[in-house]
């Protein structure tokens, strides 16, 4: 289990997942990059919010693809929500707003979002 945050904390959730994370996507495209994210993909009913969801706002771009999900009060975006490959609902969580990872631990794989 992993327990995450946005800055101010009124945005709280936790990840269940068994084990460590291993690989993580560091994206080039426009918006990632900006913002540093280091993105861990899990099945979105991995997720589940223990408070704020109703403060979190939502930015998408491009082809809208993802809702990259930010804290209206601190600004923070610890996740984002869309489709994987499969169909299937899935978390993009950004691993610098979780609890205890050490990021210099995780194999960053890098992804051409900006050729996407």
């Amino acid at each position: 289990m992993y327990s995450g945050s946005c800055h101010c904390g009124r945005v709280a959730f936790d990840v269940a997942v068994e084990g460590p994370i291993g690989d993580v996507v560091e994206c080039n495209c426009s918006h990632c990059s900006r913002k540093g994210y280091l993105l861990w993909f899990q099945p979105r009913e991995q997720v589940t919010f223990r408070s704020g969801e109703a403060d979190l706002a939502t930015y998408t771009f491009n082809k809208h693809h993802i809702q990259h999900r930010f804290c209206t009060h601190c600004g923070c975006a610890p996740l984002g929500f869309g489709t994987g490959p499969d169909g299937r609902a899935t978390a993009a969580i950004n691993v610098r707003c979780l609890e205890g990872v050490e990021l210099d631990t995780l194999k960053r794989i890098p992804f051409d979002g900006r050729s996407y």
